[in-house]
């Protein structure tokens, strides 16, 4: 291509300031600076653990431990789940903000010891329950540190597919095809990565249910499951079918069912339940609940 057919570009300031909303679904959460923009507590519940989220992929992870927690026999995983709704900025209030100052959901407080813990990002949360309750997390080295590696997996490449396939392809005010391809071309070599994990092994890290299937089902599974950005068809989601029976499989689970439904405020009613503050909870789930909501 020559020069004078190359398409025009962007030419950045020398200095950026923020001077406006960059538009799209979040712009107005969205901000250049950390901290509290208004004073504001925390609820807190009866039980040992209190979190504070929102159903997202990151949330979810988290929901789906503790159900899976409790569902294995560890009574002592028992959680309220508050919600914090950030696209109306809970996640800048002055109490959120002293649990995460990242202003991040999902954010939790540990109360089962003496001094309140808190405790920050969806992969520390995991690991820190999981090592609480000796569940979820090989104790055998070698099986431990394939876990923990798919775990970091998941961490780092999830803003690839999180804040910029799914940035670009569902939220962004306008298509702009280099950020499509360039993101979409990392996801699709993403789930590469896991199909051919998958092709050998019935979870993520091997034959044991983990916390990295937890921290990558959310993402992964429901991306290929059509769940997360409806984008099933455009990356020929069906192509990766170790990915598929995977997601499939992890989908069935009556932990993963109830967990992916708290602090959800979204879609089907049937699939919403605001808050978590007990376990008959699900239960006690009515239509005229959830509408007034």
């Amino acid at each position: 291509m020559s020069a004078s057919n190359m398409p025009v570009g962007y030419t950045p300031p020398k200095v950026w300031k923020w001077e406006a909303e960059n538009g799209g679904e979040f712009a107005k959460i969205n901000r250049p600076i950390s901290g509290a923009t208004h004073d504001k507590a925390l609820p807190v519940g009866k039980h040992p653990y209190q979190l504070y989220s929102l159903a997202t992929p990151n949330g979810v992870k988290i929901t789906i431990m503790f159900e899976e927690l409790l569902a294995a026999g560890h009574h002592g995983a028992e959680y309220d789940a508050h919600l914090i709704r950030i696209t109306e900025g809970d996640q800048f209030g002055s109490g959120f903000v002293g649990v995460n100052p990242n202003s991040k959901i999902p954010a939790l407080v540990d109360h089962s010891g003496g001094e309140p813990i808190r405790v920050f990002e969806s992969g520390s949360i995991l690991l820190h329950l999981a090592e609480t309750f000796d569940a979820f997390l090989p104790n055998q080295t070698a099986k431990r540190v394939e876990t923990l590696n798919w775990l970091f997996w998941q961490m780092g490449s999830a803003p690839y597919l999180g804040g910029g396939f799914g940035h670009f392809y569902s939220y962004a005010p306008m298509k702009i095809e280099y950020c499509i391809d360039r993101f979409t071309m990392e996801v699709k070599r993403q789930l590469d990565v896991l199909n051919k994990q998958l092709a050998d092994n019935r979870y993520i890290a091997g034959d044991e249910y983990t916390i990295a299937d937890m921290a990558i089902w959310p993402w992964y599974g429901a991306l290929v499951l059509n769940v997360v950005y409806t984008a099933a068809e455009f990356l020929e989601a069906d192509s990766y079918s170790n990915v598929m029976r995977w997601a499939k499989e992890i989908a069935e689970r009556p932990a993963v069912k109830r967990g992916k439904m708290v602090n959800r405020v979204w879609g089907d009613l049937d699939g919403q339940l605001a808050e978590r503050h007990d376990a008959s909870d699900f239960e006690l789930r009515t239509q005229d609940k959830l509408q007034a909501e």
